[in-house]
């Protein structure tokens, strides 16, 4: 079964075709990076306009690629949210006109479960009961997931989410955009020496990161200068103090629930200084995609909507985009 997946919930324009819900025959992503960058950040309608002029080309380079044509494709899947609700409009149209001229099914994909079913790309099998870490710009989630479509929420951000941390992190340090690989890059190899709080939250699976974010502009200001070592060692400090906080807590709930494996997603999923972390500290098996498959991708879309498919989910041509939509499929309930 060949699903076509799409997705520009924000500022990538993203299709793939995906067959049986693991294996990638072409993941197309067209990047906004450089446009936003110059900015410090993503504009909403610069990046909905740029998605209006790439979604079609792009679609078409990854029906090529997968060497198929619409004749071959099952369904056709679409991120409508999270997300910018004009970046959400392109691909949702598309996908509707798409499914509507073809005769397809339509399967409509939470943007956060896409995430947690990269682990099933490049047919891996992830065990349940597992717990789900999503990790991007917008979210810091703890998901309990026992089946697929099972699911309950564990612990979420209570302020910033990680990657928004690490944008405004960066943005301090004066590293630029976007902020998790620009820390990242200036951190290699450098041992942290500063002293940064972390809100571990005791009571809780929830995380917060403000306090962090504040105690790093606090030193800054009361240093004055910023020379290229101080920085690197601020950067890595920082995120030394991101990473433990996640991987701990995602570590202690997992044990405390039992389940079989710890799966992670999201952009800052493909963070190194994480990965190695889970792997010197975590006695459960654990899953991350590949770093293509952490940030935002069309094949995870197609992934989740085979899923869907396969226990008769499909949306109809009214699909309409929800881009407050956070952690709440009414048929896949995330509450």
């Amino acid at each position: 079964m060949r699903i076509l997946g799409i997705e520009t919930s924000c500022d990538e324009t993203a299709v793939a075709v995906v067959e049986d819900g693991t294996e990638i025959l072409s993941n197309v992503v067209a990047s906004q990076v450089d446009i936003h960058a110059r900015y410090g950040g993503i504009v909403p309608e610069v990046a909905s306009r740029q998605h209006m002029l790439t979604i079609l080309p792009v679609l078409e380079r990854a029906m090529s690629q997968a060497k198929t044509g619409w004749q071959d494709v099952d369904a056709i899947a679409i991120t409508f949210g999270p997300g910018l609700s004009g970046s959400l409009l392109v691909g949702v149209n598309v996908a509707k006109a798409s499914a509507l001229a073809q005769g397809l099914p339509l399967i409509g994909v939470n943007h956060l479960e896409a995430h947690i079913y990269a682990n099933w790309l490049d047919d891996n099998q992830p065990l349940f009961p597992c717990l789900c870490l999503i990790v991007s710009g917008g979210h810091s989630d703890l998901v309990l997931m026992t089946g697929h479509g099972e699911y309950e929420k564990i612990g979420r951000t209570r302020d910033d989410a990680a990657g928004e941390a690490f944008d405004k992190g960066a943005r301090i340090l004066g590293l630029g955009y976007p902020g998790g690989p620009a820390i990242e890059a200036v951190a290699k190899n450098v041992v942290p020496s500063l002293s940064l709080p972390r809100a571990w939250l005791r009571s809780t699976d929830d995380f917060s990161f403000s306090g962090l974010k504040t105690a790093l502009l606090h030193l800054v200001e009361g240093r004055g200068s910023l020379d290229v070592a101080w920085v690197a060692d601020a950067a890595a400090s920082f995120q030394q103090a991101i990473v433990e906080v996640l991987a701990t807590k995602a570590i202690v709930a997992a044990e405390r629930l039992g389940v079989r494996q710890i799966l992670l997603s999201g952009g800052v999923a493909a963070n190194t200084a994480l990965a190695g972390y889970f792997a010197s500290n975590c006695p459960l098996p654990f899953l991350i995609p590949r770093p293509g498959l952490c940030t935002d991708n069309a094949a995870m879309v197609a992934a989740c909507a085979y899923y869907r498919l396969q226990a008769g989910m499909v949306d109809g041509y009214g699909l309409d985009v929800v881009p407050s939509l956070s952690d709440v499929v009414p048929s896949l309930s995330l509450s």
